[in-house]
């Protein structure tokens, strides 16, 4: 799972948590309703927001777009209540194409086993059947998703003549233009074209917080392993990095007032609130205290000047064909999404990526709701906000 919008269950409470969940499961049933098991691995967090801003516009008096799904491991066997509809189905569109270009990317730099030539070879094709499966349910909503797929290309050149000097805005262009297509076109979904500039707007400011926090948390990896990245290749600054961040940011949520919602709620949370907890944990800014100890007494496991934990016992480790077996397995049953799990290589006991916690103290009121006032983030919104 990736994306850039990874909420907390505490921050959004029983009902957003619901409403979040049934459009990752609408995602994730849309992809393998229209391109079977394997495309739901493209499932991701940022593209179910694609969804969200649609059923946020939608006519309260139209259709819900929502249906009861089938058991599955995500929601410990339990029917559930889940996002269906055009919304998804571009949602899953944007997430195939994105999730190719990605691949692709991978494929050039030769990161790990995409480095040898089978694999690579292997992963293209996969890439050009996402390409046309996003096609295809794109035609279906009316989204041509041949400005994603330009924007991939143009985003190949851009790299190759970018260099110490080059405005990073420059390389963050074409994420930009894509995320904005897509967030504009989910007014056209809802019937709301008025929408449609502000939300083009916030997408294209998306896009560009989504490329600038990417290049930061990878930028030491990529310079161990000699990788480009645009941050290291431009001569930008992290002080520089940080300011484009906290700016976008602060430019989705004026764009957002100016979009008409029939029940936001969600989509605030997740863009407004939601996106500076993802600035903060790029820039390693720390945020969260759910299920650490920070007050434990002197001397305790773990404390300054108290004894080392002890380590857990060690497993065998699977072979590499027996650890493929079994995370095909986990990925397709959607364990690795919720629930507890065994790595299927080291055996480790892990938390499905639902219980991940990215938050703040649960009793901390949210920073951007203390402005009050007509500036104050939640000003005139019913999100929940209770400071």
């Amino acid at each position: 799972m990736f994306g850039i919008v990874r909420p907390c269950r505490h921050r959004l409470g029983e009902k957003l948590t619901a409403q979040w969940t049934a459009h990752l499961c609408g995602l994730c049933l849309a992809l393998r309703g229209d391109h079977g098991q394997l495309a739901r691995i493209v499932t991701n967090y940022d593209g179910l927001l694609i969804s969200v801003l649609t059923e946020a516009q939608a006519d309260p008096a139209g259709p819900r777009g929502r249906r009861t799904a089938g058991p599955c491991p995500l929601r410990g066997m339990r029917t559930a209540s889940v996002a269906h509809g055009e919304g998804a189905r571009l949602a899953a569109a944007v997430s195939l194409v994105l999730a190719s270009a990605k691949v692709r990317d991978h494929v050039a730099d030769g990161d790990g086993l995409l480095a040898r030539r089978p694999v690579a070879l292997a992963a293209r094709r996969v890439a050009a059947g996402w390409d046309r499966a996003g096609a295809r349910t794109g035609s279906d909503v009316g989204f041509d998703t041949a400005v994603l797929v330009d924007a991939v290309d143009r985003q190949t050149g851009i790299e190759a003549l970018a260099g110490p000097g080059t405005p990073i805005l420059t390389v963050t262009e074409p994420t930009e233009t894509a995320t904005a297509a897509a967030f504009a076109h989910t007014a056209v979904l809802a019937g709301r074209p008025g929408n449609a500039a502000p939300l083009a707007e916030a997408g294209r400011l998306f896009g560009r917080l989504a490329h600038l926090l990417d290049a930061v948390e990878d930028r030491e990896a990529d310079a161990a392993s000699g990788a480009w990245n645009p941050l290291t290749a431009t001569g930008t600054s992290l002080d520089e990095a940080r300011r484009l961040a906290d700016d976008a940011v602060h430019g989705i949520r004026l764009a957002l007032r100016e979009a008409e919602f029939t029940d936001g709620g969600l989509a605030h949370r997740l863009l407004v609130h939601e996106l500076p907890n993802s600035v903060r944990r790029a820039f390693g800014t720390p945020s969260c205290a759910h299920g650490s100890h920070p007050y434990a007494p002197p001397g305790a496991p773990g404390a300054p000047g108290g004894p080392t934990p002890p380590e857990p016992p060690r497993r065998d480790r699977r072979g590499l064909l027996a650890g493929c077996a079994v995370w095909l397995g986990l990925a397709c049953t959607c364990q690795m999404c919720c629930g507890e799990y065994e790595d299927p290589w080291t055996r480790e006991r892990k938390e499905g990526c639902l219980h991940n916690c990215d938050c703040c103290e649960c009793c901390e009121c949210c920073n951007c709701c203390s402005c009050g006032g007509e500036d104050g983030c939640c000003s005139g919104c019913d999100c929940g906000c209770d400071c």
